[in-house]
């Protein structure tokens, strides 16, 4: 069996009882607004200590300015971001994988051939900025939300056609070993 190929679309599909390789589709993190206060504070940060740096009153030496300014950047702007970094979701060929935590320490996934229901739920801003969260319910395991995610329906889509292929793919081949050994 041969396929056409083309340098767009679909990869091909692998032949009937070989495995498929799995390959990355999307790497998504939460949508980036959510920074927005954190920058407003990195901003304000810098803004006051320019300003404020060798003109402090008599008490107040420019070291205690730089470590209040130090702190407050490091709680209210890297804390944040690192907690936005940590938690990912990849997409692949196979599957869907939720990590979070320092160093993926939570980790959960969701075959996309045993099948999932997905829901989309956009609010007004989400709309407003392309994002949505998505439900991936197996009926089996809880639900694995992907909150707030940027391009929410471009990812629907993905997801709906994964799982479409990979339950064709599981069916072929099943239907592939179970003919050979009827016909014998």
């Amino acid at each position: 069996m041969t396929q056409p190929s083309s340098s767009i679309g679909r990869p091909r599909t692998p032949a009937p009882g070989k495995a498929a390789p799995e390959l990355r589709i999307a790497r998504l993190h939460a949508h980036a607004r959510r920074l927005l206060w954190s920058a407003l504070v990195l901003i304000a940060v810098a803004g006051a200590t320019g300003y404020f740096y060798d003109n402090l009153p008599a008490p107040y030496e420019n070291w205690m300015l730089l470590t209040a300014a130090g702190a407050a950047v490091l709680l209210l702007v890297v804390v944040p971001f690192l907690v936005w970094l940590s938690h990912t979701w990849t997409i692949t060929t196979r599957r869907v994988i939720e990590r979070s935590g320092p160093f993926g320490a939570n980790h959960r996934e969701i075959s996309h051939v045993r099948g999932y229901a997905i829901q989309m739920r956009r609010g007004i801003l989400q709309r407003l900025w392309g994002a949505g969260t998505l439900t991936l319910s197996n009926g089996v395991e809880p639900p694995l939300r992907l909150k707030n995610i940027p391009n929410a329906v471009l990812v629907h889509e993905t997801l709906i056609d994964q799982v479409e292929v990979n339950q064709i793919l599981a069916h072929r081949d099943s239907q592939a070993f179970g003919s050979g050994s009827i016909g014998l």
